[in-house]
């Protein structure tokens, strides 16, 4: 009871601390949409959570779908990934232009898109399999230090593959800046892991740099100015470690986010994120099982939750809960019943 009283105390001390800066958009030319969209996040900071649902890239948004045949509502944030993998494989790279059409059909029907990328390792090109080239955990193909230096160091060449990589990403996002599309831009998750090939550099030398490389590629020489940015970690455990060693700064993220696949969904998580947070938006970036009423009760300060396994019938208790917000409760949406488009398998 102590901790919750504390915890408590914080998220409204919080609030109450966060100035009209943090409620700013990171990017001084962020588009009106994108704006908007992070005012209306932080209208409902601490009051509701937004339900989510992520979409495997072969399957196009046809999850959305199903979420509604279980619970009866669809949920508000639809997430994409902008895959890796072989032309018709589960990630194909052959749907990035899909995903593009459907999160523009998604948001004209009232849906907030979140994005992220599983890029490959830059000593590589794609398409290639997760394991090793992207999940690549301590096999051969773990960036060396030396390695790391020339990535991060510009003008060298595996800067210049990075480089490569980001601007084929960036000409689909550029697509969605173009239909006035805002993006919740989720990129490098789960740094403070042990995993993907950008995982367990901590630092301004490491990860930061990594980040603040693509943050600068992204907004001042693609002028993407419709993103969004998620800093999104891993829940703190099984040696995964602190929040804070791979932190970019507060002028290069305007939401964090942590993924949680635990299903007690740990207060100490949970306040340590909202206490690195310092008055800016926090969110379940994915999670296995979504929380209870009774998590959301003693933390109602995730701003949303995107569901990343399969939706099934379990998901209908929280989806009928006052503290989780759907499509239908969304103040600008017109159409309560979205015409759902299946994806043309290519």
């Amino acid at each position: 009871m102590a901790r919750l009283i504390i915890t408590m105390i914080w998220i409204l001390f919080s609030f109450l601390i966060a100035t009209a800066e943090t409620k700013t958009p990171v990017n001084s030319n962020t588009t009106p949409e994108a704006r908007q969209l992070l005012e209306f996040l932080y209208s409902i900071a601490g009051k509701q959570t937004l339900a989510g649902q992520h979409n495997a890239p072969i399957r196009g948004t046809s999850r959305l779908s199903v979420v509604h045949r279980n619970t009866g509502k669809y949920p508000v944030i639809t997430g994409h990934d902008f895959g890796f993998s072989f032309p018709g494989y589960w990630d194909g790279i052959n749907y990035r232009q899909q995903l593009v059409d459907e999160a523009i059909r998604r948001h004209e029907e009232g849906f907030i898109n979140t994005i992220m990328w599983h890029a490959v390792v830059p000593t590589h090109d794609e398409p290639v399999t997760f394991q090793p080239f992207v999940n690549v955990g301590k096999s051969e193909y773990a960036l060396t230090d030396d390695q790391w230096k020339e990535l991060t160091t510009a003008g060298t060449l595996l800067n210049e593959r990075w480089k490569s990589q980001v601007d084929v990403i960036a000409w689909f996002l550029k697509q969605l800046k173009y239909a006035e599309v805002p993006v919740l831009w989720r990129p490098y998750h789960e740094m403070n892991g042990f995993w993907f090939w950008w995982c367990g550099k901590p630092g301004q030398e490491g990860y930061v740099k990594l980040y603040r490389m693509l943050y600068d590629r992204l907004v001042n020489f693609h002028k993407l100015d419709n993103l969004l940015w998620v800093w999104n970690a891993n829940e703190l455990k099984d040696g995964v470690t602190s929040y804070k060693d791979y932190y970019p700064g507060d002028d290069v993220v305007d939401i964090l986010a942590t993924d949680v696949y635990s299903t007690g969904f740990n207060d100490e998580n949970y306040e340590k994120l909202l206490m690195l947070a310092k008055g800016k938006l926090i969110a379940i970036g994915e999670c296995g099982t979504p929380p209870t009423q009774t998590v959301l009760k003693k933390q109602p300060a995730w701003v949303w939750f995107m569901k990343w396994d399969e939706p099934d019938w379990r998901d209908r208790e929280i989806y009928q809960t006052d503290e989780v917000m759907t499509l239908d409760e969304l103040p600008w949406v017109k159409v309560k019943e979205p015409r759902l488009h299946y994806p043309v398998l290519k």
